[in-house]
């Protein structure tokens, strides 16, 4: 005594896949990333053609780094390349301090230059915008104060 599943022939199945059109609404305009690291700092570069603004965590970069020179590493490959004008800039940076962050942007704006404009990438190399500075914090130790001090030691 078997039982069979009753079949339903009344639903349809589409053969093709419906493809809905998108409305073209003017231009499209595309945004070019970058990522860049130092210590603890990650910043996500988002780039764009335009007239030179620059927006680190929806802040201008005058509000967000205070020290001029941290401003001037974030804008460094701009100013290298020559391209301050040309583009504009949309930073999301995290963890670390301002010199990591300032750092982190510095070399997610290098990365993202060079796949918006690869004639500038030799400048960039140059100037050693483009090379990660892979040095980190040292972890404590156990059986001991720190990364690499000691607890004090009594010979008797």
């Amino acid at each position: 005594m078997t039982e069979e599943a009753p079949v339903n022939d009344n639903v349809e199945t589409p053969a093709e896949p419906v493809i809905t059109e998108v409305p073209a609404t003017g231009a499209i305009k595309t945004y070019i990333w970058g990522t860049g690291r130092r210590k603890k700092a990650v910043a996500r570069v988002r780039i764009r053609s335009g007239e030179g603004k620059i927006l680190i965590n929806k802040r201008p970069i005058e509000e967000y780094f205070k020290a001029d020179r941290d401003r001037q590493a974030a804008q460094s490959p701009l100013a290298t390349a020559q391209l301050a004008n040309k583009y504009d800039v949309w930073v999301n940076v995290n963890g670390g301090g301002p010199t990591g962050q300032a750092d982190a942007v510095m070399l997610g704006l290098a990365r993202a230059l060079i796949k918006a404009a690869p004639e500038v990438t030799e400048s960039l190399r140059e100037k050693g915008l483009l090379t990660r500075d892979a040095r980190m914090k040292e972890r404590k130790k156990y059986g001991q104060k720190g990364a690499r001090k000691r607890f004090q030691f009594s010979k008797r």
